[in-house]
């Protein structure tokens, strides 16, 4: 069988949750965020994730489920994908487990700031470009102290 071509690792974390329980497609999104603390993925997402699996003989559908869900499991091809693909899951594994504690230790929060600085930035002042030069500049300063010392930079 020709090897997927997988973008990301989310592929192999969706196919790694089907091979512990068939899953509709909102079950996933859910399966995600509880187990990897991924946020929940837009349908957008998963879905074709979900087509790109099926159509490479990965998982099937298995039936449905209430409300006319689409239920999804694996197949011995996607498990064998698994097994082949072990060193691959374990990096996307420790890589949701880090995205993970990041966010928890105020990543959340870090790109929310960024990403209204980003939104905003064509109408700060000079002095507002200043300031946040200065604290930006000390913030990563910081940063690299202690992960590099392993000691408060005080």
């Amino acid at each position: 069988m020709e090897r997927p071509k997988f973008k990301g690792h989310l592929k192999l974390l969706v196919l790694h949750l089907l091979s512990k329980k068939p899953m509709h497609g909102y079950a996933v999104m859910k399966g995600l965020e509880e187990e990897f603390g991924i946020p929940a993925p837009s349908a957008g997402v998963i879905y074709p994730i979900l087509f790109s699996l099926k159509r490479a003989g990965l998982i099937e559908t298995a039936g449905s489920g209430r409300r006319e869900k689409k239920v999804y499991k694996i197949t011995e091809d996607g498990v064998r994908y698994l097994k082949e693909h072990e060193e691959e899951l374990r990096e996307a594994i420790k890589l949701a487990r880090i995205y993970r504690e990041f966010s928890e230790m105020g990543g959340r929060e870090l790109r929310e700031a960024f990403r209204l600085l980003f939104d905003r930035f064509d109408n700060l002042t000079e002095k507002q470009r200043e300031e946040l030069s200065k604290i930006i500049r000390e913030f990563a300063k910081k940063i690299k102290f202690i992960v590099e010392f392993g000691d408060s930079y005080e």
